[in-house]
């Protein structure tokens, strides 16, 4: 695996054989990917103008051909293979590295459309030309650093570890089961993987150039997790099998005193200076209480927790639920099941697009590993169509005629495009169109990758039942209208308590007031989604209201993050602070802010309910903003919103 763009040697470059690998590669190029970098790496705009400027982007997809006449993308390809070359044998001087703003004007010409200048700093960080390494402490101010306890080695935690590592703070990682991976050790259900194109759904700092699926699957992404951990000296650091039990505030010692419990029961008590949760919002499957589940005599599984030995063939298969889990399930096990019987409590939005299940060519890895910002420049794409550019369509505006449906007309103008594309997936299965409509705007749940459900649908070993399960026998399942269904085998594709965050720890705070108790069992509150007022230096990753629900990646946000607690970190160590504690006034100030823009987005809309909203109706996972907004209030601490506490006596070093 390849992690980081290689070097090229002098010799390579200058062989026959490179020219001829590189024409070869050219051909299956990302043409606006091929525009951004001439103009990255020579500074010259006239690149992307007039004969090459793109056209308009077609629907789904990467546009590989910018909309380009045949003629001009020949010969775009043959500027491109002397341009590259030239620059890789060293015979065209370096240009300066683009300016962020001017990042945001070559971006926003090679996906044809108008990017913010306020997405600037975000894109010059995500491409690598501005980096988020903090930098590493003096020696004397590591010997006053805070131990740091990080819970959880998914994308958080190790994001999170690695950081420390490179500023020279202390810490201890934990993970409850024997592998570093978090949600994608630990999913593996047939079919699982993400919904995200993976060049983006991976970290800025570690990019992967050999990725063989733009929707990598499971087993592909905990590997690279895995690589990730080995490159930076983490995995061996790592308590496997230990669980983060309770926490509480010490407030004369400055300390979290922990109990932490081994996988096989024994308990074990340390002090931590500093906890940062990483175990984000995904992590407890969430079951279903159905009357009679006990009974069942076949096997029941939920595919958060998946048996290896479960063998389905020839089974009669309940799957309850049609989410994300559902759809990427079914398709891989109908032709292995005899039937399979798929309970609809609500239908979902589908988005087609032509890469799921596609493989990266290999003329691509090509690019991505030998031409320099190739891959920088074809994830930057991404992280613009992919996230900030959905934001409009997800914001209601309170004049549009047609609120029962959509939530203005770009949403509306969705739409169309979806029902029409549900419509001719099930064209011969007309009775099946309706019960898989939504009748919610678009974005109001999380939109779902088509991964092959539809043509499941229509599949003839294959049922859709838009009702609710209510019932289970020893032999089957009762829906709401009473129709029995019999099954050899359940599958529970019922998601995560998201929004019951934390729910398995005890974290006492000052006073001995718990996070519970300040929460309530679905009311996470928390400043820029990460720290609690009366929790001193204590932090989440991928906390309340930080999952980019118009798009993007949750690995992008948890960079954010990750930068903006060790640069308090950073300070805290350098001056002689022991607690640092949020302070009720920016806190409130905060929330008000952030319940007044999700009263705006589409996810409060009253047509429908999601894991999104508690039982108040209030929205608890998601950000209100676009990722360049959350950027910028992440980007620097401002230590007014903090009431920092002097360290009284040397940290403690934990054990």
């Amino acid at each position: 695996m390849t992690l980081l763009t290689s070097d090229i040697g002098t010799d390579d470059v200058d062989s026959a054989a490179f020219g001829e690998r590189l024409a070869w590669a050219l051909k299956d190029a990302n043409l606006p990917t091929i525009l951004a970098v001439l103009t990255h790496i020579t500074g010259n705009w006239s690149y992307l103008q007039d004969q090459f400027a793109p056209g308009p982007m077609r629907g789904p997809g990467d546009h590989d051909d910018a909309g380009l006449p045949e003629e001009s993308q020949e010969k775009l390809r043959a500027v491109a293979h002397r341009v590259i070359l030239d620059h890789l044998r060293g015979n065209l001087p370096h240009a300066p590295a683009p300016a962020p703003e001017k990042l945001a004007e070559i971006l926003g010409v090679v996906v044809g459309d108008a990017v913010p200048a306020d997405t600037a700093g975000l894109l010059a960080e995500e491409l690598g030309t501005a980096d988020r390494q903090p930098a590493p402490l003096p020696e004397r101010s590591r010997r006053d650093a805070p131990h740091t306890l990080i819970v959880g080695t998914g994308f958080s935690g190790l994001a999170a570890a690695i950081r420390l590592e490179q500023a020279g703070l202390p810490f201890t990682i934990i993970d409850k089961n024997e592998a570093v991976g978090g949600t994608w050790h630990e999913n593996t259900y047939p079919g699982c993987g993400v919904d995200t194109p993976v060049h983006l759904y991976s970290f800025a700092f570690a990019q992967r150039s050999d990725w063989p699926r733009y929707f990598a699957g499971q087993g592909e992404v905990h590997r690279y997790l895995v690589d990730v951990a080995e490159q930076h000296g983490i995995r061996d650091k790592v308590r496997y099998g230990t669980e983060l039990e309770s926490a509480t505030w010490d407030e004369e010692a400055q300390h979290w005193h922990v109990t932490l419990r081994r996988s096989d029961g024994t308990p074990q008590e340390a002090d931590f200076g500093v906890v940062i949760s990483a175990v984000g919002q995904f992590n407890r499957p969430s079951r279903p209480k159905l009357p009679g589940l006990d009974s069942f005599t076949g096997p029941v599984v939920h595919t958060a927790e998946w048996d290896p030995d479960l063998d389905l063939t020839g089974m009669r298969v309940a799957v309850v639920g049609s989410g994300a889990s559902a759809m990427q399930l079914v398709p891989a096990i109908r032709d292995t099941a005899a039937h399979v019987s798929v309970f609809q409590r609500s239908p979902q939005w589908i988005l087609p697009n032509p890469n799921a299940g596609a493989d990266v060519s290999e003329q691509k890895k090509f690019l991505m590993e030998h031409v320099p910002w190739y891959l920088g420049w074809y994830r930057l794409r991404q992280v613009w169509n992919f996230g900030d550019r959905m934001y409009p369509i997800l914001r209601v505006d309170p004049a549009w005629e047609h609120p029962e449906r959509s939530v203005n007309a770009a949403n509306e103008r969705h739409r169309r495009f979806l029902t029409g594309y549900i419509a001719r997936q099930l064209a011969d299965r007309p009775d099946l169109i309706e019960a898989s409509t939504p009748s919610y705007p678009p974005y109001g749940k999380r939109p779902l990758l088509d991964h092959g459900w539809f043509e499941s649908l229509t599949s003839d070993n294959v049922d859709l039942i838009a009702e609710s399960v209510v019932e289970v026998d020893r032999a089957g399942v009762t829906t709401t209208s009473g129709h029995r269904v019999e099954a050899d085998a359940i599958i529970l594709a019922t998601g995560f308590d998201a929004i019951n965050m934390l729910g398995p720890m005890e974290l006492r705070g000052r006073g001995g007031t718990t996070l519970r108790d300040a929460w309530g069992a679905d009311d996470a509150r928390a400043f820029l989604g990460m720290t609690v007022p009366d929790f001193p230096n204590f932090f989440m990753l991928f906390g309340p209201n930080t999952n980019a629900g118009h798009g993007g990646s949750l690995v992008m946000t948890v960079e954010m993050q990750v930068r903006y607690v060790i640069e308090l970190l950073t300070h805290m160590s350098e001056n002689g602070i022991g607690s640092a504690e949020v302070r009720t006034e920016p806190f409130e100030r905060f929330m008000a802010e952030l319940d007044q823009a999700l009263e705006g987005a589409v996810w409060s809309h009253p047509g429908m309910t999601s894991y999104y909203r508690n039982d108040k109706g209030r929205i608890v996972t998601n950000l209100p903003w676009t990722n360049a907004e959350y950027w910028a209030r992440t980007r620097h601490v401002d230590l007014d919103d903090y009431a920092l506490t002097p360290r009284r006596s040397t940290p403690r070093t934990a054990d």
